[in-house]
């Protein structure tokens, strides 16, 4: 039997983050732990580019192109929905989170999901604070495993 796992540590490997600027003070926060993260995997700075975008709705879009130019290894998306009170939430959620399952999909490039929908402003705070639960962190995570795993099957470790 053969086990295949992603590495934590991505030295030499390039990223791109999507980051919307609608509920700038939580996207920042998990644009500040998506970096912290990919700093502890070795990641340099001139090997990551960060792309802001309107809102959540332009993220997949973005996403999309990025993974089609063949400059990255990964994508990670970072946005923040909060329930209001109309269908106005959940018609971009939905949106934001196939869009960026599709451009995965599309593109075979991972593109991990960083894109906070919450009922409460408290809620999306709690999860974009500096600590080991911020959402944004984990999506960086998710990203370098996943570019690291998607190498060690294109170089045959998986035949």
């Amino acid at each position: 039997m053969q086990e295949l796992t992603g590495s934590l540590a991505a030295p030499g490997y390039r990223f791109a983050i999507v980051v919307s600027r609608f509920n700038e003070e939580i996207t920042d926060g998990l644009l500040e732990g998506a970096r912290a993260r990919l700093t502890e995997a070795s990641v340099r700075d001139e090997d990551l580019t960060i792309v802001r975008v309107p809102g959540a709705f332009e993220i997949p879009l973005a996403a999309l192109r990025l993974a089609e130019s063949g400059m990255y290894d990964a994508i990670i998306c970072l946005g923040c929905l909060i329930k209001g009170d109309t269908m106005h939430f959940e018609y971009i959620a939905e949106a934001a989170s196939h869009g960026i399952a599709q451009a995965a999909a599309a593109t075979g490039v991972p593109i991990a999901f960083g894109v906070l929908t919450t009922m409460t402003e408290e809620q999306a705070m709690a999860r974009a604070a500096d600590n080991a639960g911020n959402k944004g962190r984990e999506a960086a995570a998710a990203a370098v495993e996943m570019a690291t795993l998607f190498r060690r099957l294109d170089d045959g470790a998986g035949s």
